[in-house]
């Protein structure tokens, strides 16, 4: 999915679940915001929650020390109703495929709003502590994107199923084919090469990021 026809195309092979592609959300909304003119989104779910995986203490500690570097790296905000809420609640359990298929769905009825349901999902569950996993959930952070909630619960009810496992299954096709390493690899795709992108520099300097970026983006004439 794609917001606009472009010279080069920024690929964003992520997980709504990583907390790592959280940190890397505010450099993709810069990217958008300053270069949206001459870059066109792809993205690519994962699915590193591939079945629902329950959370037990050890997971829930490990969660919230690779939470803690996240914070100090990115400056991002993790809410208390996600760290002494959702984490610690019995029954909370972490599954990829209903929030990608609910940016599919979201993509297909508006190419616009693929990123932002991405953005709302992160936000709900690491700042309101939000259980994405749901589809009532998801309904309601596509209305507060401005989409029509009854055309998207057609369009999620399509993409959850095949759909979603062909989607995942070829965004971890393409991890492969570019060596990524994981959750988030962003690549930047310009007259048929892609280049992978040392996004990890820059957690906290999204300008940085977006200065970099452009330098790589064709010349306009």
């Amino acid at each position: 999915m794609s917001f606009v026809t472009a010279a080069a195309t920024l690929h964003y092979i992520h997980d709504p679940l990583c907390g790592w592609c959280y940190a890397a959300q505010p450099l993709v909304g810069a990217a958008l915001a300053q270069l949206g003119s001459r870059l066109a989104l792809r993205l690519h779910g994962g699915g590193l929650f591939g079945e629902p995986r329950r959370v037990d203490a050890e997971l829930a500690q490990h969660i919230v020390h690779s939470d803690e570097r996240i914070a100090q790296l990115s400056g991002q905000p993790f809410g208390e109703a996600y760290k002494q809420g959702l984490l610690a609640e019995d029954g909370t359990v972490l599954y990829s495929l209903p929030p990608i298929a609910a940016v599919l769905a979201a993509g297909s009825l508006d190419a616009a709003k693929a990123y932002p349901m991405l953005v709302a999902i992160q936000n709900a569950h690491y700042q309101r502590g939000l259980r994405v996993a749901e589809p009532m959930v998801l309904d309601e952070l596509a209305e507060e994107i401005g989409l029509d909630g009854a055309r998207f619960a057609l369009a999620y009810a399509a993409a959850d199923g095949h759909a979603v496992f062909e989607h995942v299954h070829a965004s971890r096709r393409l991890l492969d084919e570019v060596d990524g390493q994981g959750f988030p690899t962003l690549l930047l795709e310009t007259d048929g090469r892609r280049t992978l992108l040392p996004h990890h520099h820059y957690y906290g300097r999204p300008e940085a990021f977006v200065q970099a970026l452009a330098a790589q983006l064709p010349v306009l004439h």
